[in-house]
């Protein structure tokens, strides 16, 4: 995807609308991302691993997984197009909550978050509209996460 593609993919998407409208920071957002192509079952990203990017779900699907005490992973949300996936960038000490492994060819945009994060801190107030869009990502997965691992595990008192 060249950039203008790229740029105009951004200016359709709902987590970025209001940035290029109200505060023009799609430019910046465009000159921070790439494409990249998955293989089914490649791992996007592992738990602990550092944390400098987050993605854009242009095609495939991604599940998010966290280890188990045994056996498998436990699969926690599949994600599809258009998702945003990463929030592990933004938080100290940027290193990976979950794991994201594709489950078929998958496509992404790819976010230099080291550099975005950078341009957060020199520009408060393109700070708070990311931290805001991601504060409702994070709040979601974890109530995923949530969900997902008493539906599996179901441990005495957990509530």
């Amino acid at each position: 995807m060249n950039r203008e593609a790229l740029r105009e993919h951004l200016k359709r998407h709902d987590f970025f609308t209001s940035l290029d409208t109200e505060y023009h920071y799609l430019d910046f957002l465009t000159d921070c991302a790439e494409t990249l192509t998955l293989d089914s079952e490649e791992v996007l990203f592992r738990y602990g691993n550092a944390a400098d990017e987050f993605y854009l779900l242009v095609s495939g699907r991604i599940t998010v997984e966290v280890a188990a005490l045994e056996g498998p992973p436990l699969e926690l949300q599949d994600l599809s197009a258009d998702a945003i996936l990463g929030w592990s960038w933004l938080i100290p000490p940027y290193s990976w909550h979950f794991q994201a492994r594709a489950v078929e060819p998958t496509e992404v945009i790819r976010f230099d978050g080291k550099t975005i994060r950078e341009r957060c801190e020199s520009d408060p107030r393109f700070g708070y509209e990311l931290l805001k869009r991601f504060s409702a990502l994070m709040s979601e997965r974890l109530r995923f996460a949530r969900q997902r691992m008493m539906q599996e595990w179901v441990p005495p008192g957990f509530a």
